[in-house]
């Protein structure tokens, strides 16, 4: 009895992860710029918006691991790969090295 709790429970925990997951990866992807998909050479804003879309709804309505997997799968390429392309393409990236006090000619120096 105790261990089909722990399981059940287990479970609803991965499904919320897997769920959080993918509505954090379809706004994300909603949120960036339709040609800077074209730019970082990536599919169309379209395409990933239809696969995380897809996702979500496999999450929300369709209780079945290997599908909520592949969804994960589809996420984590969306994180890693996708996004940090959009993010260099866009200049939204951080740069290595830079201060809070940089400027867009180099640091700051109070007008001396």
């Amino acid at each position: 009895m105790l261990s089909a709790n722990f399981d059940f429970g287990l479970w609803m925990i991965a499904r919320l992860l897997f769920l959080v997951t993918s509505v954090t990866a379809l706004v994300m992807a909603a949120i960036a710029r339709e040609d800077a998909y074209r730019a970082a050479d990536k599919k169309t804003k379209s395409f990933w918006l239809i696969i995380l879309g897809v996702v979500v709804a496999v999450n929300l309505f369709i209780p079945m691991l290997f599908l909520s997997i592949a969804g994960l799968i589809a996420s984590i390429v969306f994180f890693v790969d996708v996004r940090p392309a959009l993010q260099q393409v866009s200049g939204g990236g951080r740069r290595r090295g830079g201060s809070s006090s940089d400027g867009p000619y180099g640091p700051y120096n109070g007008g001396r």
